[in-house]
């Protein structure tokens, strides 16, 4: 059997990601369980942030809280902040694109409540600027990232750092998170 290399690689560099994953942050994956969980408990709202992709992940993992996941139970407080469309052209347009999460923190976010950040890269400035809004708020924050993006340990309650530079690899395990996440909460 003839294998195209091109996709059997793209297979093989996620199982890799996957296998290191299991091996160096599932200790992080759960403290942020624990984190987001106990922010749900307390009636508190889950804030998602990210771009491209990372603005889908953030999208998807709002809508398993708010909709459900696998269980039927009690919608949860859950809000993407990329999906306003006239908030992030309006805040972007006035105060620049690197603000159009720190606004909307600024506005929404209360302490207690938790903001998931996603950036593969850990770069991102509407991401950082986000992140710092929701400190001085007293919010907790549990950011995704992958291996570039170290700095957000310390600047974050909880960093899952995906063992990869490859973006693809990364938001895959970023997915696989928040889904194992999702179970978590409806047990």
């Amino acid at each position: 059997m003839l294998r195209n290399p091109i996709l059997f690689g793209a297979f093989q560099r996620h199982s890799d990601t996957i296998g290191k994953s299991m091996q160096h942050i599932l200790p992080s994956v759960e403290e942020g369980a624990r984190l987001i969980t106990t922010a749900i408990k307390s009636r508190r709202t889950v804030f998602m942030c990210g771009n491209g992709g990372s603005a889908a992940d953030s999208q998807h993992f709002a809508t398993e809280l708010v909709a459900r996941y696998k269980k039927n139970r009690t919608a949860l407080r859950a809000i993407a902040l990329t999906t306003d469309s006239s908030a992030l052209t309006a805040i972007g347009n006035d105060y620049g694109f690197e603000n159009i999460f720190k606004r909307q923190i600024e506005a929404l976010g209360r302490p207690g409540d938790v903001l998931v950040a996603f950036s593969t890269s850990g770069s991102s400035p509407n991401v950082l600027h986000a992140i710092q809004q929701a400190k001085k708020q007293k919010m907790k924050i549990v950011a995704l990232t992958g291996e570039k993006g170290v700095s957000l340990k310390k600047i974050s309650d909880v960093c899952v750092i995906v063992p990869t530079a490859e973006t693809a690899r990364i938001q895959e395990v970023h997915q696989l998170i928040y889904h194992a996440w999702c179970e978590y909460i409806d047990s």
